[in-house]
């Protein structure tokens, strides 16, 4: 009898840690930085590399046509921000970032490289208002570490 009790509280807790897991990971997927149609799409994935490896420039024309083709992907707003953001264009990062954030208000992405926008613009309040929103979204995770850190520094500075 005591080992039929440690196996269905074994079976209990796994389960309830696979259906927290799953309850969270889905979570992050719907507001993760690439959302499923577009880490499928050929298209998206190599622009993002180019992004990813700094080459900001080159990716500005495909980011352009994918976003006139998918109008409204949050996914490629933020990444034309954060480009824009990365080659001294705040204000049209700007734009983007709320654009991204119009529609998909906990994007994961958007808001953490909109906080790092506004540490860069010195409104260091504002920044804090997308960490609120970060931790409000995904609690502890990567992006909402990365934008606490960033505030920390410029705050030390």
């Amino acid at each position: 009898m005591q080992t039929i009790r440690i196996i269905l509280a074994a079976a209990f807790v796994f389960g309830a840690s696979a259906a927290f897991a799953a309850v969270n990971t889905a979570a992050f997927a719907a507001d993760d930085t690439v959302t499923p149609d577009n880490a499928a799409n050929p298209d998206f994935s190599s622009v993002k590399s180019l992004v990813d490896s700094g080459k900001y420039a080159d990716a500005m024309p495909q980011l352009m046509a994918l976003d006139k083709a998918s109008p409204n992907n949050p996914d490629i707003l933020n990444l034309i921000g954060f480009s824009l953001r990365k080659t001294g264009h705040a204000d049209e990062a700007l734009d983007y970032y709320n654009r991204a954030l119009s529609l998909q208000p906990n994007h994961l992405g958007a808001n953490e490289y909109l906080g790092e926008l506004y540490l860069e613009m010195k409104q260091p309040a504002k920044a804090e208002e997308r960490l609120a929103v970060l931790q409000k979204a995904c609690g502890d995770c990567e992006e909402y570490q990365e934008l606490k850190e960033k505030i920390a520094q410029t705050a030390a500075n």
